[in-house]
């Protein structure tokens, strides 16, 4: 309800500073233009604080732990099930068996990211993501060399992006320890 009032002063902060400035093309009601403008604020200040204080709640943080730690340790197993498999997955469907095995759980770890920072800092996040990003990349890349037929660039990346994630868990299980 306190987001929907968040929004409602938004929209009609923007719509009536809008139409301030739509009623004289000689002058800009500036009084009316100021109210508008602080709904407008008003409610996008409203919007944020609700929705941090939903991040902090109890309930988000323990779901979101187990998501970042499930998903995390699911792309670690994919990945080195996928680099052990070696020659038994042909190149060309290196990149559907990353799409089938990977992208659900690099989804879930993404939008359960920020728990990172209320949990265990913003230091502990940015190592974390920087591992997680670096991962991320070498799967794009994998996937793309997949693609244009690099067998070779494909299989190398693929241990990278199996090191990152590695370390990434690694730095996930020393903070939650």
């Amino acid at each position: 309800m306190v987001k929907k009032i968040g929004f409602l002063l938004l929209i009609s902060g923007f719509l009536a500073a809008a139409y301030s400035t739509a009623l004289d093309t000689e002058s800009v009601n500036w009084m009316m233009y100021a109210v508008a403008a602080f709904a407008a604020i008003t409610g996008v200040f409203i919007i944020k604080r609700h929705e941090r204080g939903t991040a902090k709640s109890a309930t988000v943080l323990s779901a979101n732990r187990a998501e970042l730690s499930d998903s995390l340790e699911k792309i670690v197993g994919n990945l080195e099930d996928m680099k052990g498999a070696g020659d038994a997955i042909a190149t060309d469907s290196l990149r559907d068996e990353i799409d089938a095995r990977l992208r659900d759980d690099l989804r879930r770890f993404a939008d359960a990211r920020e728990t990172l920072i209320h949990l265990f800092g913003l230091q502990v996040y940015a190592n974390l993501m920087s591992n997680f990003a670096a991962g991320e990349r070498y799967i794009n890349r994998v996937w793309s060399a997949s693609a244009d037929g690099y067998d070779a660039e494909a299989r190398t990346y693929l241990g990278k992006a199996a090191t990152q994630f590695r370390d990434a868990q690694a730095q996930l299980q020393a903070a939650t320890a």
